[in-house]
């Protein structure tokens, strides 16, 4: 969390919330005595975010354009009366760094996950596994080139891949909206999924081929564009490419669905790619 402005005008408050919201910034506003304050939920967006305040300070009526006015609807609501002094709550941090899909879908691994740890663990399996055996995928069923992404096998590895998926899938989802992030799960959880398949057989899971495409996804949009909001720094960049490589070697405890990794991520990078072509 960082603070990005104050101010007693509710006004001026109102409109740079608007603007702010409307540029993908994830920001909040809290009320502190009889000051408005601004906050930015995810420091990764601190550069844009300090770019376009100075720009409104400079010039607060580029804030008037009607685009702005669904972002100012939710203004109001954003000052919830339940934090009515301090910073925002833990819980209203982490929802406002996400959208609808984002929240839907790790809410249902890991609703599927409690299930595997039930006497429902088997039926599950065989329900949400690519295919029943391994000659070949069964495409009259084409949901199921998709749900080998909800199953996890350990504690450790549903909460790396929520956490990166909420990361990196809750700013996508804010930025370029929710059907956007909805073909980006589509396309990366199928073309990992299938690879994984071709090499290894059905016996797979996990969210990471979709975390490595959103990976991929990231690196394209925000290339030689620092202050972009999905900008990645070089160093977390350094760490989920050095985890893919790990998962190579046999220095890891666990079996790895390393195919699904590579191809999870080379999706993305096709992905964003073509959003770059589109102009996104």
């Amino acid at each position: 969390m960082q603070k990005l402005y104050t101010s007693r005008d509710h006004s001026s408050m109102e409109k740079l919330y608007g603007f702010l919201q409307q540029r993908g910034i994830p920001v909040t506003v809290s009320e502190h005595g009889e000051q408005l304050e601004l906050w930015l939920i995810q420091t990764s967006y601190a550069a844009l975010a300090k770019e376009l305040v100075a720009e409104f300070k400079a010039n607060p009526s580029i804030a008037d354009s009607p685009q702005h006015e669904p972002a100012l609807s939710a203004f109001a609501a954003d000052r919830s009366p339940r934090i009515p002094r301090g910073t925002p709550t833990i819980l209203n941090n982490l929802l406002s760094q996400a959208g609808v899909v984002t929240i839907s879908f790790a809410v249902l691994v890991i609703a599927v996950f409690l299930g595997q740890l039930s006497p429902l663990r088997d039926g599950l399996f065989e329900l949400l596994r690519i295919s029943d055996n391994f000659a070949a995928i069964p495409w009259h069923q084409p949901w199921r080139v998709i749900t080998p992404a909800l199953l996890h096998f350990s504690v450790l590895h549903i909460l790396f891949n929520v956490f990166w998926w909420w990361y990196l899938g809750g700013r996508f989802e804010r930025l370029y909206g929710s059907v956007w992030l909805v073909v980006a799960l589509v396309v990366c959880a199928s073309i990992s999924n299938v690879a994984q398949f071709i090499v290894s057989g059905p016996y797979f899971g996990g969210l990471s081929g979709v975390v490595y495409g959103l990976f991929g996804i990231a690196v394209v949009m925000a290339w030689q564009r620092p202050s972009h909001p999905l900008y990645l720094p070089p160093g977390l960049i350094g760490f989920l490419l050095f985890w893919l490589v790990l998962g190579y070697t046999d220095l890891l405890w666990v079996n790895v669905a390393n195919t699904a990794h590579t191809a999870g991520l080379i999706s993305g990078l096709l992905v964003g790619a073509v959003m770059r072509g589109l102009g996104r």
